[in-house]
């Protein structure tokens, strides 16, 4: 299945239908009056996150979506049915964005979430809906309402509990296809991931879901190479892995070339854990690996991790060290969450004879 992160969408609710005009004419029934029912409501333009899907190329074939209109008002007080609704079924993670490209309308980020896109418009009333005491047989009824619509941007940015960057070509592909039973494609030239891949790993009988990102160049944020489109599929995950290719003469270079386009798209991503790992080990001498790891060390603050994913040298000890990265950013989200649904309102009671003033006699 080809992999789509934005599309665009319209989307139109269902008119509200015609009140009727209608009188009651039955033999031998002198005074009938007015028996018009009213019209019946449009349909509903809802967004449902279902599970199952992991891209939006169904959005690529149809962009169009109406809701019926609501069923027209009959003759005896028959009142006209409801338009059905539409429903688009998106993946977890999509966020509904408004035409200009900026408003955020919703972030559908867990299964059976539903937000209601446009209303459908109310039915018109019949004739039945005017009578009065001193107008017993109106001719006249309400047109129903129009519906709503607008264009949608659809923008899906993948829940991974962690995630791979680096330079486009630092392995980020194989270690991919190491660790995980996903199969990108692995080729000796630059940007050979074009879309992000996702794999589930597992180790020590833990496990979390692993996505790899293609690569960033410098001026990525601004739209150069491909640009700032997969850098949001970073933003979900707990923890990030950054591989440094050992071959290249300047690692310490790549590796803030790559920091320096997180952090201009977005600060949140700069704060994010990270592990730093030198990929690519078994093409470098000892010697010399030595002396890099040195350097990305003190530039990195942090110890790179050696990393060879054809020979399998240091691959278990990245993903350990994910796995306990990932558990750590699993709790606080889950901490975060009960202290949100624990925060319940409660009606603040005060003491009638606190506001009581004591020169008042009427109490």
């Amino acid at each position: 299945m080809k992999f789509l992160d934005q599309a665009k969408v319209y989307v139109r609710s269902g008119d509200g239908g015609a009140g009727a005009v209608s009188f009651r004419r039955e033999k031998f029934i002198e005074f009938g009056g007015p028996d018009g029912g009213d019209g019946g409501r449009g349909g509903d333009v809802w967004a449902e996150c279902v599970g199952g899907l992991n891209t939006l190329i169904d959005y690529r074939y149809q962009q169009h979506f109406k809701a019926k209109t609501g069923g027209h008002g009959m003759g005896r007080d028959r009142h006209g049915a409801k338009g059905s609704d539409i429903v688009l079924k998106v993946p977890v993670g999509t966020q509904i964005i408004e035409e200009d490209g900026e408003t955020l309308l919703a972030d559908m980020v867990e299964i059976g979430q539903r937000v209601l896109l446009a209303k459908g418009g109310n039915g018109g009333f019949g004739n039945a809906y005017f009578k009065t005491s001193t107008n017993q047989a109106p001719r006249r009824a309400n047109p129903g309402l129009p519906g709503e619509e607008k264009w949608l941007w659809l923008r899906l940015k993948l829940i991974a509990d962690a995630g791979l960057v680096g330079l486009p070509n630092a392995g980020k592909s194989t270690f991919l296809a190491r660790t995980t039973a996903a199969k990108p494609k692995i080729a000796d030239y630059p940007f050979t991931t074009l879309h992000p891949g996702l794999g589930v790993v597992r180790i020590d009988a833990r496990e979390f879901v692993l996505a790899d990102i293609p690569g960033l160049i410098e001026g990525a944020h601004e739209g150069v190479g491909l640009g700032d489109r997969f850098l949001g599929h970073v933003e979900r995950c707990g923890v990030l892995l950054h591989l440094v290719d050992a071959s290249q003469e300047d690692v310490v270079g790549a590796w803030r070339t790559v920091r320096a386009e997180l952090e201009a798209y977005d600060e949140a991503l700069g704060e994010k854990p990270e592990i730093v790992a030198l990929s690519k080990c078994e093409l470098v001498p000892e010697d010399e690996l030595a002396t890099k790891a040195k350097k990305l060390k003190r530039a990195a603050k942090t110890t790179p991790i050696l990393l060879s994913a054809v020979t399998g040298t240091g691959v278990e000890a990245v993903l350990r060290a994910m796995a306990t990265a990932v558990e750590t950013s699993r709790a606080e989200n889950d901490e975060s969450r009960a202290a949100t649904a624990t925060r319940i309102w409660q009606p603040i009671y005060r003491d009638r004879d606190d506001d009581r003033d004591d020169d008042d006699d009427d109490y």
